[in-house]
């Protein structure tokens, strides 16, 4: 299981860097993108193992279907009317009986340790959290509010087309339609944050596909989920619970970026987000042309 996990874990490298080559060295913005059939860049430690998870079920699961394939084939093949117009009467199979039942219990066993270890892991952060953040879902925006000294609240809400170039937001590429919101929340990196989620109105959910966190929003009950992320970068997602007619609009953006430039933000933002917003956008594109142009 360990040879196989170095396996699984090389390979996921090897996808990560190609897709940062190809990336061509631009800001790190994890969003669906189109016939996509894996999981978004893991951002944590926990959605890695998740990835992980994933691709080892698979050395059960292909096997598994191709074999109960092989097996109907045969079957239909080897008993049909035409060539065996006598149907066996065998009642059991002492052989094929012992096998079926210890083939199962072995395979489940299998998955169920690292399934278990996985659960755990996401129950139980490694330290305590530096920055808690509530999030508040809404038909069909959410509130955050820090949990800090100093107050800090707002509203982030989908960001209409009319009004991207106000917001300096007009790069698809990393504003997606549909995704781009009007306010991100802001997190420091590898900072670990927790969220505490709730509703107001019906039961929302709070998902996040790089960081490996799903959550229900339920109205009158606080939910928790807590990140580490890895990596500077803009991260979107939506809504995952089926909360009424504007369900697809209500997406998620967390912006992760460096401690200086997290708290010159909150420092700036208790007063003007706006203009907190625009600051800290201005600093990490310039500081990403940069990066890109190999200085």
């Amino acid at each position: 299981m360990r040879a196989m996990r170095k396996f699984l874990a090389s390979a996921n490298f090897l996808a990560g860097a190609a897709a940062t080559v190809f990336a061509g060295g631009s800001a790190h913005a994890a969003q669906p993108a189109p016939w996509e059939i894996n999981f978004q860049p893991a951002a944590t430690d926990i959605m890695r193992q998740i990835t992980w998870f994933e691709q080892y079920t698979l050395w059960f699961v292909v096997p598994i279907t191709l074999l109960v394939l092989v097996l109907l084939a045969y079957c239909i093949w080897k008993f049909r009317a035409s060539v065996n117009p006598t149907p066996s009467r065998t009642s059991h199979n002492t052989l094929i009986e012992v096998i079926w039942t210890v083939g199962p219990v072995v395979i489940l066993l299998c998955l169920a340790i690292p399934s278990f270890q996985l659960l755990t892991s996401q129950y139980t952060p490694p330290e305590e959290a530096k920055l808690t953040i509530k999030a508040t879902g809404n038909q069909w925006n959410w509130d955050y509010e820090y949990q800090t000294g100093d107050t800090l609240s707002f509203n982030s809400a989908i960001l209409p087309d009319s009004d991207r170039a106000a917001a300096g937001k007009e790069d698809r590429a990393v504003y997606p339609r549909l995704l781009a919101v009007d306010n991100e929340m802001v997190v420091p990196v590898n900072t670990m944050t927790r969220v505490l989620v709730t509703a107001t109105d019906v039961i929302h959910a709070f998902a996040m596909p790089s960081f490996g966190i799903k959550t229900d929003a339920v109205p009158g009950r606080i939910n928790e989920v807590w990140f580490k992320a890895e990596k500077e970068g803009l991260y979107y997602g939506q809504c995952s619970e089926l909360c009424g007619k504007d369900h697809a609009f209500m997406p998620i953006a967390i912006r992760v970026v460096s401690d200086a430039q997290y708290k010159a933000w909150a420092a700036a933002a208790k007063n003007d987000l706006p203009g907190a917003n625009k600051a800290l956008m201005a600093e990490v594109d310039g500081t990403n042309k940069v990066a890109a142009a190999g200085n």
